[in-house]
């Protein structure tokens, strides 16, 4: 009986981690996408050498991902891609801030990066008890 309710205690606490997480890198990462078409998001992908259309482009796939990570009912292999994506951009991000711009700028993707893996790592705990 007391396996039975620390699983149950353990589960509720990993779908809640799980929730916190993804909820706030969704806000970390893909509401901001919104702004992709500001002069500010515009000088910052001219500044790294990307041309126009890739902050059109990365911002509606933020948007996407951040919808497919968000909305419950979406399959785990979407979830999954969207995690992978999320993953290379921040990747991307930091290798471009650090060599491009400042090691200190580095430090915000990698940041991100960290709630992306928290959320993970609880998405996958909480996936293996369905």
């Amino acid at each position: 009986m007391t396996t039975l309710v620390n699983t149950s205690r353990t589960l509720k606490k990993d779908k809640v981690l799980y929730w916190v997480f993804t909820s706030l890198f969704v806000l970390m990462d893909s509401v901001p996408a919104i702004m992709f078409n500001s002069q500010m998001a515009k000088d910052g992908i001219r500044g790294m050498g990307f041309p126009a259309w890739f902050g059109v482009e990365l911002g509606i796939g933020k948007l996407i991902g951040g919808l497919l990570l968000i909305l419950p009912m979406v399959p785990a292999r979407f979830k999954e891609w969207a995690y992978v994506g999320f993953g290379i951009s921040l990747i991307s991000a930091f290798i471009g801030n650090f060599i491009l711009i400042d090691p200190l700028h580095a430090l915000a993707p990698l940041a991100v990066m960290v709630v992306l893996t928290v959320s993970y790592v609880y998405f996958h705990r909480v996936w293996a008890n369905k």
